[in-house]
């Protein structure tokens, strides 16, 4: 077993698997690709689900990556461990239905003990697997482990609802009696330990999981996977032999660094770690496009810096500093993926706008924390706060605690913590799984051939029938894929509700009646109204794109589409708030390049070809050796598989109708095309009609309406509205606190009516269909009068009774008590004032005759 490092360890691991036929497959991003039901990607196997659950059909049946991965479940543990981190990096191979148990676990006992490779010593490793998979503990019997070395476990078991599951074989190595005096028992008993370190686990993807039986039920999948995890900074500690993940080349750059700017030499303790870790998620996941905000994503990075942050001050940081490692992770990381240091200014402004944040928000978090006490002890309620809302880990609140002298709740902070765990552990159950797979559509390999580029009508035939619907030897149709939605239409005559890509690649057609038999003649046809509609919005969204990146930046990449016949809408990353100014213009830019009258010219060439002319590629996209560019005049060109009109001209038209922010960092445009001058006030229809609303309130006052302001079909028009909107609604605030105070005012000027002729110590009032603002000063006045010791004032309407009490002599909260007693109301306050309410109105009629 030789010294590596983590780069050499990294093309050990993919050079191997190269070498047994497997396809190198690039990192994806952190930020998930058409997966809402993830975070982050976690894993090595997430980016590549849809090909174990049979929705896509792999280039190549075997796979090997190494994934950049965070996962968030353990972050209070980083740092306080040899082995947590939030970023890591999982090392995999895979195999999608070709080569099963016997062949991962060859590959796996050569790649770890060859000289040629790792050269671990057999007798380091120990292995697992379950009790009842005897084949996989033959394997590695009949590859020379010893007997002792195999450890038969009920949990190896993998399985996460619905699909794809099996059985598993973990891999350890045992790095002494030097971390732990007792032996093999651990690994039996499952004991945390730092003895013997799970470096990978391979997991036999053989059933159909389905949760409402038991296991043994479990029917075999159509095509059986592999599936491995194996830890980059497990094998850099085990290979480098660090004592912890931390003394590696995978963070040990960063903690030098770390040292240098606190001059304070590197002892080993907590808050290197901490800062390391947590600096290398946040490099990484910014460069992948995702920000700092309090929701989702944004919401964990934000709350990764602020630890790394509390951390920084212990080691003496009062300022901003983590912003200055940025440079650091790049060095480090800078030949794996490159795209980081193209990135590299907007990660360290990031970075260094929210350090700036945070040590303000320190001194109102400590404000915060101080005026919360209560006798000396600071409840876990407000402690929680403190976490939750300023970003104050429960550490930083101890130790600001101490310095006061303050007792801290912390099993009730506590317990508030585990509440939202065991909620983040309730969605994290539901969204590592997988779909199931369905047999007869992963068997089906017929050639089907899509000819909707150039035709919207074709006489083919029906070459298969499944349940779900039909597939044509030819088909104009386009499915629903990369942000285009399916096309509308016919297939003789019974209309096309779904066009569905199938795992091979063929269109799978669901009919209102599904009544065709393989072999049917049948004609096709193509809705051209609705495809030219949706063909004008793609195609204007690739104009929209590139406006974008000159206006806002490069960095501003997509991040989902919807290409439609009735709208258009565009997620992109940006770092900062857009403004109108940069809206609009951006706006113009697509109206101007519609007026150039562009030819959109598209066609398919191989990937380098399309890399060497610029084209726009999505980060994370998985792509062919060959594929379709769309290129507008050389100012846009893009690999993109949707149909396009034939000239910009054809657009007629473009219109942003709004842009919201939805999420970490990713902000929508929404807009429309063609005729906008017919569509733009349906867009708008709800603040048209919000107008309307207001301008009728205002005409019951008889103020004067503003004159709307005439429609520009632009995006000038959604900001006119609003404004439009706001002045009514503020004209409309003054007319009516205008007409209240009238209101109040005719009320207490006939103030002496309400006053019955005998006045009693506890006197009651009753009034119908007062204002309910009057009643307040109305009270205060009868009382003056009165001079007695209780006024009760009660207002009596259809839907309710509203009563006040006035009390010279302390009485108030009783007697309110007493009357929400009585008529099933509610309601309180203080001893010289209270109030409540009823809505039971027949039974205040009927208390009311004898009171």
């Amino acid at each position: 077993m030789r010294y590596m490092t983590h780069h050499e360890i990294r093309k050990t691991w993919l050079n191997f698997f190269k070498s047994k036929g497997h396809m190198i497959e690039k990192s994806s991003s952190l930020i998930p690709m058409d997966d809402p039901t993830l975070l982050w990607i976690n894993a090595g196997v997430a980016p590549l689900k849809k090909y174990f659950d049979g929705r896509e059909t792999p280039k190549s049946r075997r796979i090997t990556n190494i994934q950049k991965s965070i996962r968030t479940n353990d972050i209070d543990n980083v740092g306080r461990t040899a082995r947590h981190h939030t970023f890591f990096e999982m090392m995999g191979n895979f195999s999608i239905g070709d080569y099963f148990k016997k062949e991962a676990i060859e590959f796996a006992f050569e790649l770890l003990t060859s000289e040629a490779y790792f050269g671990i010593p057999l007798e380091k490793l120990y292995f697992t697997y379950y009790p009842t998979d005897l084949d996989a503990k033959n394997y590695w019997l009949n590859l020379g482990v010893d007997p002792s070395h195999l450890i038969p476990l009920e949990t190896n078991f993998w399985e996460i609802g619905p699909g794809p599951s099996g059985p598993c074989t973990e891999v350890h190595f045992d790095r002494g009696e030097a971390f732990d005096k007792r032996g093999v028992e651990l690994i039996y008993n499952e004991v945390e330990n730092d003895r013997y370190i799970e470096i990978w686990n391979i997991v036999f993807s053989q059933y159909n999981a389905n949760p409402s039986k038991p296991g043994s039920e479990y029917k075999e999948l159509p095509s059986k996977n592999i599936d491995t995890g194996a830890g980059l900074e497990r094998f850099a500690c085990i290979l480098q032999n660090a004592k912890t993940n931390f003394e590696t080349d995978l963070h040990l750059p960063i903690i030098h660094k770390v040292a240098e700017l606190s001059n304070r030499p590197y002892d080993g303790s907590m808050p290197y770690k901490v800062i390391s870790d947590h600096i290398k998620a946040l490099v990484v996941a910014i460069s992948d496009g995702a920000i700092l905000s309090n929701e989702g994503r944004g919401y964990v990075l934000r709350r990764l810096l602020r630890r790394a942050i509390k951390y920084g001050k212990t080691l003496g940081f009062n300022e901003p500093f983590l912003y200055k490692l940025v440079d650091t992770v790049i060095e480090m990381l800078d030949e794996v993926y490159p795209d980081i240091k193209e990135k590299r200014d907007i990660i360290i402004s990031i970075i260094k706008k929210e350090e700036l944040k945070f040590f303000e928000t320190i001194e109102a978090g400590i404000k915060h924390l101080l005026s919360s006490v209560n006798h000396d002890t600071l409840s876990g309620e407000d402690a929680f706060k403190l976490y939750d809302t300023y970003g104050f880990p429960i550490e930083l609140t101890l130790e600001y605690a101490e310095e006061n002298n303050i007792k801290v709740d912390v099993e009730g902070y506590e317990a508030l913590l585990e509440q939202q765990r065991e909620q983040s552990r309730k969605a994290r159950d539901v969204k590592l799984g997988m779909n199931s797979q369905d047999e007869a559509l992963l068997n089906f390999k017929d050639e089907s051939i899509f000819v909707g580029y150039d035709r919207l009508q074709v006489e083919t035939k029906v070459i298969k029938v499944f349940d779900q619907g039909i597939v044509l030897k030819e088909t104009p149709f386009y499915a629903t894929m990369g942000g285009q939605v399916k096309d509308e239409g016919t297939i003789n005559g019974l209309v096309v509700k779904n066009v569905i890509k199938l795992p091979h690649g063929q269109h799978l057609h669901v009919v209102e009646t599904n009544s065709f038999s393989e072999g049917d003649e049948v004609l096709a046809i193509v809705d051209k109204r609705v495809r030219k509609l949706t063909e004008k919005n793609h195609t204007a969204t690739h104009l929209l794109h590139k406006a974008i990146k000159e206006t806002l930046g490069n960095h501003s990449n997509q991040q989902g589409s919807y290409n439609g016949p009735d709208k258009l809408t565009f997620d992109i990353n940006h770092y900062e708030s857009i403004t109108k100014e940069q809206i609009l213009n951006i706006e113009r830019i697509v109206k101007e390049k519609i007026k150039e009258n562009i030819k959109v010219d598209t066609k398919e060439m191989p990937i380098d070809e399309a890399k060497k002319l610029g084209a726009t590629m999505l980060f994370g996209e998985k792509y062919g050796q060959f594929v379709r560019v769309v290129n507008i005049g050389n100012w846009s060109i893009e690999l993109c598989g949707g149909t396009h009109l034939d000239n910009t001209k054809e657009i007629d038209n473009f219109v942003i109708t709004s842009v919201e922010s939805i999420g970490s960092g990713i902000y929508r445009f929404e807009g429309i095309t063609g005729d906008v001058k017919n569509i733009l006030p349906n867009v708008l229809k709800n603040q048209l009609e919000s107008i309307e609303r207001l301008n009728e309130k205002i005409r019951q006052y008889n103020g004067q309406i503003l004159e709307m302001p005439a429609l520009t079909y632009s995006y000038q028009d959604v900001l006119n509205l609003r404004d439009h909107q706001l002045k009514l609604s503020n004209m409309l605030k003054e007319l009516e606190k205008t007409h209240e105070q009238t209101l109040i005012q005719s009320v207490l000027q006939k103030a002496d009516s309400f006053i019955p002729e005998q006045i009693k110590p506890l006197t009651y009032i009753y009034v119908v269909d007062l204002p309910q603002n009057s009643l307040k000063p109305l009270i205060d006045v009868l009382y003056d009068k009165m001079k007695t010791e209780t006024v009760v004032l009660f207002n009596e309407t259809n839907e309710k009774v509203s009563y006040l009490v006035k009390s010279g002599i302390n009485e108030a909260k009783q007697v309110i008590l007493s009357i929400n007693q009585a008529l099933n109301g509610s309601g309180g306050g203080k001893d010289n004032f209270a109030q409540g309410g009823t809505q039971q109105v027949a039974l205040f009629r009927e208390w009311k005759k004898g009171n």
